[in-house]
């Protein structure tokens, strides 16, 4: 296993010091800049008051948009499964007419 490493985000002008393997580090400084934008984004908009609320929506919002991707993705896999079986299922056919015609 790796060894952790602390590493320091600003996340609305707070920074927060966080503790992660040192090959996640990249990853959870891109995390904490998205959070950090989409926070901002949602404080800018002046319609929610409080670091809280901020953070609560925020959260909300990242987990709407990656359960979106992540339903993108199934079915976009559906899809691929679906054309591979119809290209396997007109191989196969193409395989036995070809035997056939050797027979």
């Amino acid at each position: 296993m790796s060894t952790p490493v602390t590493t320091t985000v600003n996340i609305l002008d707070k920074d927060y010091r966080i503790s992660c393997p040192e090959p996640e580090q990249a990853a959870l400084i891109e995390a904490a800049r998205h959070l950090d934008h989409t926070m901002r984004e949602i404080r800018n908009g002046g319609k929610v008051i409080g670091i809280e609320r901020i953070a609560v929506l925020a959260a909300l919002n990242i987990t709407h948009e990656m359960l979106r991707s992540g339903m993108q993705t199934s079915t976009q896999n559906k899809q691929a499964q679906e054309q591979i079986n119809s290209l396997l299922d007109r191989l196969d056919g193409a395989l036995k007419d070809n035997h056939e015609l050797d027979l």
